[in-house]
C-alpha cells in the first residue's frame, strides 16, 4: 500500500466489458522527504488506478497494488493493478503532521 495524489483521470473509450463504467484515475507515489521527514514528496512516477471512494483530483489516496487490488468487492476478478482504496485526511510522523487535508484546502 502506498500514498499517493491524484493528478487527473484517465478515459478509455475501448475496453474489456467489465471495465466499464469503472473511474480511472491518474495517480503519482509520494513519500516521506528523506532530507527534513517533514513534507511529502513525489518519487516520479505515475500510475492509473481503478478509484472505488470517489477521490478527486488533488486529493491525496491510499493505494494498493497487485494481487491485493484485486481483492476488493468492486475490483473482484478484474485485470487491475492498482486500485484506490480510501482518501488521505492527514499523515503524522514523529508527532509532526506533515499532511492535513482541512489545511491544504486554500
Amino acid at each position: 500500500m502506498f500514498v499517493g495524489k491524484v493528478t487527473g483521470s484517465l478515459v478509455s473509450t475501448q475496453k474489456l466489458e467489465a471495465m466499464r463504467g469503472r473511474k480511472m484515475l491518474l495517480v503519482e507515489p509520494y513519500c516521506l522527504d528523506k532530507e527534513t521527514q517533514s513534507v511529502l514528496s513525489t518519487i516520479g512516477k505515475t500510475f492509473v488506478a481503478v478509484d472505488t471512494v470517489g477521490a478527486g483530483e488533488g486529493e491525496f489516496v491510499l493505494v494498493v497494488q497487485g494481487s491485493s487490488a484485486r481483492l476488493t468487492p468492486e475490483t473482484k476478478d478484474l485485470p487491475v493493478d492498482a486500485v484506490i482504496v480510501g482518501i488521505v485526511d492527514s499523515v503524522h510522523v514523529r508527532n509532526q503532521c506533515v499532511y492535513s487535508k482541512e489545511e491544504s484546502r486554500d
